[in-house]
C-alpha cells in the first residue's frame, strides 16, 4: 500500500490484510494428557505489580495516583504473599523494572517465597508506540534489572497492558524467553507463530474477563469507575475455574496488588482458591512451571 492517507479497511488488497492477520499467530497446542502428580486442573494465578508506573509511563505527575500504586508495595503484595503462604500456593508476579528498582526488597522477598517474578515493560510502556531498537533495549534492561535484584534470569514475558507491537515476538526470540502471557487466542497453551514460521516460544493465554482490573479500576478525573460488585467477580472467577477443572485444562487469572490487595477484595482471591482446593485434583503453579508441563507433556 501507498503511504499517506490510509486507506478504508474495506478498501485493503487481499494481501494487505492477511498480512496483517498473519503476523502473530496461534500455533501448535500444547494441550498435556494431565497435569503434575496426576491433578485434574492447573491453577495460575499472577500478579502484575504496576505500582507507581502505572501513572509514570504517560508522564503523570499525580502525587495521588503514585501513592495509589505505592499501596501496592505497602500493603497490597505483603497481604497477597500472606494468603498465598497460607494456602501453600505459588504464583508469578509480572514486574516493571521501575517498579522493581523502587521496591527491591519486595522482589527478593517473592523470589524467595517460591514464586515467579517475570518481564513487564521498563515502567509499564506500550510496546505498539515504540520503534523496535527502543523496544528491544527496554525488554533487555528489564530483564537484566529484574536478574540483578532478584539474582534470577525471567523466562517470561507479559506485555504491559497485554499491548502487542509487530516487533515483539521477534524480540522474544532473540532474548530465548521461554514463554509469553501477553496474548488470547485459546484457553490452553499454544506455540507461537511469527509470520508463518514456529518461534519455539509458548503463549499461556490470557483474557480480559479474568483480570481484577476491568471489573474495579478507577479513575477520578475520567468516567472510568468500579461497577461490578466483588460478590458478582468472584462468581465470574469462580466459574471460569469450575470450567477450568471439568475441561481438564488451565485456570489462569490476572490481578493487581493495588487492585485485588484491598480489604473488600482480598477475600475474593481466598475464596477462589478454598474453592478450588475443596474440588480437588488441583496444581497451583507458577507460569512457568505450567509452561514447561504443557510443553514437555502435550498429547
Amino acid at each position: 500500500m501507498s503511504e499517506g492517507k490510509p486507506q478504508d479497511p474495506w478498501k485493503w488488497p487481499e494481501a494487505h490484510w492477511r498480512k496483517l492477520v498473519n503476523q502473530v499467530r496461534a500455533g501448535r497446542s500444547y494441550r498435556p494428557n494431565g497435569w503434575r502428580a496426576g491433578a485434574r486442573c492447573a491453577v495460575a494465578l499472577s500478579f502484575d505489580s504496576d505500582h507507581e508506573t502505572n501513572e509514570l509511563r504517560d508522564g503523570g505527575k499525580s502525587i495521588g495516583r503514585m501513592s495509589w500504586g505505592q499501596y501496592g508495595n505497602r500493603v497490597g503484595v505483603p497481604r497477597i504473599l500472606k494468603l498465598l503462604d497460607r494456602h501453600g500456593a505459588k504464583a508469578t508476579f509480572y514486574v516493571p523494572a521501575v517498579t522493581a528498582l523502587l521496591h527491591q526488597d519486595e522482589q527478593r522477598r517473592v523470589i524467595a517465597e517460591g514464586h515467579e517474578i517475570g518481564i513487564h515493560g521498563w515502567i509499564h510502556e506500550l510496546n505498539s508506540v515504540l520503534p523496535y531498537e527502543a523496544e528491544r533495549e527496554l525488554m533487555l534492561r528489564s530483564a537484566d534489572t529484574l536478574e540483578k535484584i532478584t539474582g534470577r534470569r525471567p523466562v517470561g514475558l507479559r506485555t504491559p497492558s497485554w499491548d502487542f507491537s509487530p516487533n515483539t515476538l521477534r524480540i522474544e526470540k532473540e532474548l530465548a524467553l521461554a514463554y509469553d502471557s501477553s496474548l488470547m487466542a485459546d484457553e490452553d497453551c499454544y506455540e507461537l507463530i511469527l509470520e508463518g514460521e514456529p518461534t519455539g516460544i509458548v503463549e499461556l493465554p490470557v483474557e480480559w474477563v479474568r483480570d481484577d482490573a476491568v471489573y474495579f479500576m478507577m479513575h477520578r478525573f475520567s468516567s472510568l469507575r468500579p461497577y461490578t460488585p466483588p460478590a458478582d467477580v468472584l462468581d465470574i472467577f469462580r466459574r471460569e475455574l469450575d470450567a477450568a477443572w471439568e475441561d481438564g485444562g488451565i485456570f489462569q487469572l490476572t490481578c493487581h496488588p493495588h487492585i485485588i490487595g484491598q480489604r473488600s477484595r482480598i477475600w475474593i482471591l481466598d475464596e477462589l482458591i478454598r474453592h478450588a482446593k475443596a474440588k480437588g485434583g488441583v496444581w497451583f503453579a507458577t507460569h512457568a512451571e505450567v509452561v514447561e508441563w504443557a510443553r514437555t507433556h502435550a498429547g
